[in-house]
């Protein structure tokens, strides 16, 4: 399934993806387990040479904000997606993560509580 079909499918399935324990509005009826996403992203030697020029003059590197910010959205994505295959409502409790896996590549992880409500 595209990432793009399981978006869709992701804003239609559930309630609400948070980091508070709870949803205003809301009962908590049954607790399903950890969903998880997580996606590992690596960077490319064009970007690294434009990217370590700018870093010489200071300010943003863009193009790396970009690429995790994608990454961060794939990876809950990946997360929502893995909610609904449990048959979650919500997730709640969300966190998000991120690690170097080796030298110019990183993971991040979007993990919480997937959760039924009443």
């Amino acid at each position: 399934m595209s990432s793009t079909a399981i978006s869709t499918e992701v804003q239609q399935s559930l309630v609400a993806t948070v980091t508070t324990e709870t949803i205003p509005g809301h009962e908590i009826v049954e607790v399903l387990g950890i969903a998880r996403g997580n996606t590992v992203r690596a960077r490319n030697v064009g970007r690294d040479i434009t990217q370590g020029l700018r870093n010489l003059a200071g300010g943003e590197l863009k193009a790396y904000s970009t690429l995790l910010a994608d990454a961060r959205d794939q990876a809950i994505e990946r997360m929502e997606a893995d909610a609904l295959e449990m048959g979650a409502d919500a997730v709640v409790n969300v966190r998000m993560e991120t690690s170097e896996v080796t030298q110019g590549a990183s993971e991040v992880i979007a993990y919480g509580t997937a959760v039924k409500l009443a």
